[in-house]
């Protein structure tokens, strides 16, 4: 079925969400940094997003002719996936290093703001495509 939005929006809001909810767990570790045997909470999920995807680390989407058949995309099979996500206590740790929790959440904040931006130009393009098609 052909859409006005393109299909990888439904990724990269799964992808936000769960941004949104690793920058939560970051705030809940730095919370408890004083707290005697807190261990720290971590949200992975790119693996998870690449495979899901049918991604890895020396494979990409990519046509090296015009005959081949592109991979196959399916954005509606990535939110099952990556519901299943739970944080998990990151082994080996004593309790909660402030470095590195806000090294984490700085790197999460710019990832989460990089894709709200790629978003919000892609919604401005389709903006002007309304706004050119009504003259």
């Amino acid at each position: 079925m052909k859409t006005l939005f393109p299909r990888h929006l439904e990724v990269s809001a799964a992808v936000m969400d769960l941004q949104l909810e690793r920058q939560n767990l970051v705030s809940s570790n730095i919370a408890n940094l004083n707290t005697p045997g807190y261990q720290p909470r971590r949200l992975e999920f790119e693996k998870a997003l690449q495979a899901a995807l049918d991604l890895d680390d020396t494979h990409r989407l990519a046509r090296t002719r015009t005959g081949h058949a592109p991979s196959p995309f399916r954005p509606g099979e990535i939110g099952s996936v990556l519901r299943e996500l739970h944080p998990r206590v990151v082994p080996g740790t004593d309790g909660v290093n402030l470095d590195t929790e806000m090294a984490l959440m700085t790197k999460n904040a710019l990832s989460y703001n990089t894709l709200a931006t790629v978003l919000q130009k892609g919604y401005a393009g389709i903006q002007k495509i309304i706004q050119e098609g009504g003259k």
